[in-house]
């Protein structure tokens, strides 16, 4: 599973996602031919290895990985913080009962007392400036009441924040001071698979401490609505709880990302690990030492894949790529702009959108106010719809999984419509609105029966879903729903895709066609 490892030693919060970051800060990656570069005061400069290439080893690597980490190390701290958690109300055993509260108990929670005690945790973490400026990681900081930082000759200055981003999982401190070492966030030169890299930091709370492995792959999505905006480095360096936000270096001591995560079935190293490349890296944390707010475009819609289930279903052309859309939400911009549900949208401003992921990123790195030209496929046919991008809510996240969870399943009734492909479908009525609690802008047929051993069984269709669209077309009666299961027939295709309303929102579905016997 993937894990985020908080950096809280000995409590693993949230999802355990393994916030065990180690890719961070970038040096300026010298080119074939960098003449020698003019050094900042304290700035580290690595070499810039063999002429013409720019990620060949140089000569006996890798015996020793040992004058890099001499070289690098000192820029690399230990980060420790102090959080104040909420404590745990004192109980009582009650055979039948369970745990009871007691007032007054230990750990208890009587009127007048304070609630909460505080906890100590530890992360990584790197300068980018002489002046005391620190990269590290959101998760490591973000409930800090107090932040110590300890440099690599055992120096310790109490830093304070200056900056966050969830969203990316980044975060900028800063201690008094100056002429620190440094590296510098590289955003030109790219690491390939299989290069070698070394990961420095302060696992388990040991500091000082590196591993090297190699890039084990990139652009690697991880955790969902947690890091959108974020195409990850999959390295094989060890990296443990402790190492979040601290860096990650090539052969040349060159920063190339910020550790954030690893998949561990564990909680410890298996050898997987996410780093936050440092292009983004660097991008947003000028923004954060600027005092910048991190804006960014937003839609509005609920997008997927277009999959080569739901493209054979729709009858688009082989190879066709692109971002499905599920959903668009009342009043945002792309409603407002005339995106619908069942679009599939494949260039954005030129750029084609081959899932997702890229609409997502390219969506948010607008910044609010530009305008989007989206190139979409309606109905099977091509249009262009320009929408101004609104600014994203910053509990988006937080609010479509309070949707989700406080979903409910919808009351049994008496099956009323006809059949179709398995489901029992009837108009939406004024009764059925009500028996299902369908939202008055809800528009579709609703399901209300299932045959059990019939594919939409299979696929677990329940009462009170509604289908919105068949084939990407709009239905409102069970005879257009008809038309369009009998015309995907005629033209050989293996199911009808249906955009389903459900308690958690729209889904697409493919309905496969039961085969006659």
């Amino acid at each position: 599973m993937l894990k985020r490892k908080e950096f809280i030693l000995g409590a693993a919060v949230g999802l355990t996602f393994a916030a065990a970051a180690t890719a961070g800060g970038v040096i300026n990656w010298p080119g074939a031919q960098a003449a020698p570069a003019a050094q900042a005061a304290g700035q580290l400069v690595p070499s810039a290895g063999a002429a013409g290439l720019a990620f060949a080893p140089p000569q006996g690597a890798p015996l020793s990985f040992a004058d890099i980490f001499q070289q690098v190390a000192p820029a690399v701290v230990q980060i420790d913080v102090t959080t104040r958690v909420k404590r745990p109300r004192g109980v009582i055993q009650i055979p039948g009962f369970g745990a009871v509260p007691v007032p007054g108990a230990p750990g208890g929670s009587g009127e007048g007392e304070d609630d909460s005690t505080t906890a100590q945790g530890a992360g990584s973490g790197f300068f980018i400036s002489a002046d005391g400026y620190i990269v590290t990681n959101n998760h490591v900081v973000e409930n800090a009441e107090e932040i110590t930082v300890r440099l690599n000759d055992e120096r310790e200055l109490k830093a304070r924040l200056i900056g966050r981003d969830p969203l990316t999982d980044l975060a900028v401190i800063k201690v008094e001071g100056s002429a620190f070492p440094f590296v510098s966030f590289e955003d030109k030169a790219e690491p390939r698979v299989g290069d070698w890299v070394i990961a420095v930091g302060n696992p388990f709370g040991l500091g000082g401490t590196a591993t090297a492995g190699i890039v084990s792959a990139k652009s690697r999505a991880i955790g969902g609505n947690e890091n959108p905006y974020t195409d990850f480095i999959q390295i094989d360096a060890a990296i443990n709880r402790g190492n979040s936000g601290g860096p990650t270096f090539d052969i040349y001591g060159r920063v190339i990302g910020v550790n954030t995560a690893i998949f561990s079935p564990t909680g410890g190293s298996v050898g997987i690990g996410f780093a936050i490349p440092a292009g983004i890296a660097k991008e947003t944390t000028d923004r954060l030492m600027r005092g910048e707010k991190i804006e960014r475009g937003y839609l509005g819609v609920t997008i997927g894949n277009l999959t080569n289930e739901y493209r054979e279903s729709l009858g688009l052309p082989e190879g066709t790529k692109g971002a499905y859309i599920t959903d668009v939400t009342a009043g945002a911009p792309g409603e407002q702009g005339g995106l619908q549900a069942g679009d599939v949208v494949v260039s954005l401003n030129g750029r084609p959108i081959v899932g997702s992921n890229e609409l997502t990123r390219a969506v948010g790195a607008a910044k609010p106010g530009d305008t989007l030209r989206l190139e979409l496929l309606r109905e099977g046919r091509r249009q262009t719809i320009n929408v101004r991008a609104g600014t994203r809510p910053a509990n988006l996240g937080a609010a479509e999984a309070q949707t989700e969870e406080g979903a409910e399943t919808p009351a049994p009734g008496a099956a009323v419509g006809e059949t179709v492909e398995g489901l029992t479908l009837a108009p939406i009525s004024p009764a059925l609105r009500t028996r299902y609690d369908l939202p008055a802008e809800a528009r579709g047929v609703v399901v209300t029966a299932v045959e059990a051993r019939s594919e939409a069984g299979r696929l677990r269709f329940q009462p009170g879903m509604v289908i919105v669209q068949a084939n990407g077309r709009n239905v409102t009666t069970v005879r257009e729903l008809r038309d369009a299961v009998a015309a995907a027939r005629t033209a050989g295709r293996p199911g009808v895709l249906l955009l389903v309303r459900t308690s958690s929102g729209n889904a697409p579905i493919v309905l496969p066609f039961a085969k006659s016997e």
